[in-house]
């Protein structure tokens, strides 16, 4: 998990431009790749200062290295450490993503082909559930094509969790997760007028595999990105000859009641688009209060503003321009003092 987390952060960054070139869906604001840069890197973050701290004493007594060994509490502190620091669509979903396919593999000391199948299609579930307004053609595809691709294979398996087994598994989710990058283009009307494949999606299949390579020790495929319509480095910036979008990206954490965070939804689907709310960890407070992370896109942030602060005590709430490219170096509006 920890090798995986790290390439996916390398290969994000190194193909960010890339990939902000070609967003535009659901809005031309070209920052796809810096979203999700960012995102991935909190994980990978995350796990990698998770065994910084350990006392020598600890690690004899095996304490620590039990809890490294176990697959989904890893996935887990990357999850929500992606989910409290996630920008823009892409990265909410992405961590949506994580914080779901840990779940299989809590108390696992290794991944087989089966868990594999049962994290990607959690994931791609809980992905899928998190957008009030889910449509096809975008990384939720492709979350879902690479999941029903390793489940197929898998099903095949008899049980077999030899790591042959997996690395077929792993091998069938990326060949799925590129097809469905295919089909994005004629899935979405934009991204066919433009003649591109979905950036979010592209993203998502360079991060299964990182996976791949990661687990079976290989090399990236570098090949899967090869014909990719506009994904060339010699093809334009598609979204810098967009119109520019009006309104605002506002993104926040709060602590809510089921309830509340039900009212919350639908009364940010009457003002706003592209709401993504999920649950950031799986502990309720005192109060029966769980953490949520919350994303809208709304033509002004001061009616979203006063609703979310309306039901609760929001903390990380930013306020982003969709109108202006955000680079990796700029953070949003940060409205409340909190830091991001």
């Amino acid at each position: 998990m920890k090798r995986w987390l790290g390439k996916a952060e390398t290969a994000i960054g190194n193909h960010s431009d890339r990939l902000n070139a070609i967003n535009i869906f659901p809005v031309a604001d070209g920052d796809t790749g810096t979203n999700l840069y960012l995102t991935v890197r909190a994980a990978a973050q995350a796990v990698h200062a998770s065994g910084a701290g350990q006392s020598a004493g600890q690690a004899a007594a095996g304490q620590a290295g039990a809890a490294q060994a176990d697959v989904g509490a890893v996935l887990a502190a990357a999850g929500q450490a992606a989910m409290e620091q996630a920008r823009g669509n892409s990265g909410t979903l992405f961590s949506v993503f994580l914080c779901a396919a840990a779940e299989p593999l809590a108390g696992h000391t290794r991944l087989t082909s089966t868990l594999l199948a049962a994290a990607l299609n959690r994931a791609q579930i809980r992905a899928w559930s998190a957008l009030s307004d889910p449509v096809p053609g975008t990384m939720l595809s492709v979350m879902e094509a690479a999941a029903r691709a390793a489940a197929s294979v898998d099903a095949g398996q008899n049980g077999d969790d030899s790591n042959h087994a997996l690395g077929l598994a792993l091998d069938a989710a990326v060949e799925g997760a590129l097809a469905a990058v295919i089909r994005t283009e004629g899935q979405l009307d934009a991204l066919q007028a433009a003649h591109v494949v979905d950036a979010g999606g592209v993203g998502m299949l360079l991060i299964l595999d990182c996976l791949r390579s990661a687990v079976l020790g290989e090399e990236l495929q570098s090949e899967l990105l090869d014909g990719l319509h506009g994904y060339d480095v010699q093809d334009p910036h598609i979204h810098s000859d967009m119109p520019d979008d009006d309104g605002v990206e506002v993104m926040c954490t709060i602590s809510l009641s089921p309830l509340h965070a039900a009212t919350l939804r639908q009364r940010l689907d009457e003002i706003g688009e592209s709401v993504i709310m999920s649950q950031v960890g799986t502990a309720a407070d005192a109060d029966g209060n769980y953490r949520w992370r919350v994303h809208v896109h709304v033509p002004d942030p001061d009616p979203a503003v006063r609703l979310i602060r309306s039901l609760g005590d929001p903390t990380h709430i930013t306020v982003s321009e969709l109108a202006l490219p955000r680079d990796s170096q700029t953070d949003p509006v940060n409205i409340n003092g909190h830091e991001r």
